[in-house]
């Protein structure tokens, strides 16, 4: 019986402190793999509360496995060099758990993100197991690219080019910890 009460404490008060974020000085780091169309890779992030629903942070993306570009006709267009496969971005979040309610472990999260291709958007949801441990799950998505010259366009290759690269949707899952 004792044994019993004892673990249901402890279980209590594990749930008790796991708060998805908690305002200022919060901190989160996230790392976990990054879905998109002709790559795979890693995704790790980095978040700092500075207000009751506010963070900033940075977030990069290193793009493992890249389908090699071919066309029928051209035959391989290009390899994906090391700056097609990378991307650092600097984020806001605006944190929804204490206006949503729905968890004391939950957070959803909108925000905006400005990047070596892009600036976009992204909506993720963070899930506390304990204090200190969760899983989190990201999406998102280029409002506006940027393009120079030489990169390619999908009129110019009918596969998608490796300057598309991190400048497109792209879904990110893994774990995620409280620093």
């Amino acid at each position: 019986m004792k044994t019993l009460f004892t673990f249901i404490l402890a279980l209590a008060s594990t749930a008790i402190f796991a708060q998805a974020y908690t305002g200022q000085g919060d901190t989160k780091f996230q790392v976990g793999v990054n879905l998109q169309e002709e790559g795979t890779g890693i995704n790790a992030t980095y978040d700092v509360g500075i207000g009751e629903n506010i963070s900033f942070g940075v977030s990069t993306i290193y793009l493992l496995g890249v389908t090699d570009f071919e066309d029928e006709t051209m035959g391989l267009i290009e390899n994906a060099e090391f700056l097609d496969r990378f991307d650092v971005r600097a984020r806001f979040n605006a944190n929804l758990s204490n206006v949503l309610n729905i968890d004391e472990n939950f957070d959803l999260y909108p925000g905006l993100n400005l990047g070596l291709k892009n600036f976009g958007g992204h909506l993720g949801a963070r899930y506390f197991f304990t204090e200190g441990f969760g899983v989190y799950t990201e999406l998102q998505v280029p409002f506006a690219s940027y393009k120079k010259e030489g990169d390619y366009t999908l009129e110019e290759a009918p596969s998608i080019p490796r300057k598309q690269l991190n400048d497109q949707f792209n879904v990110s899952f893994g774990a995620v910890f409280n620093i």
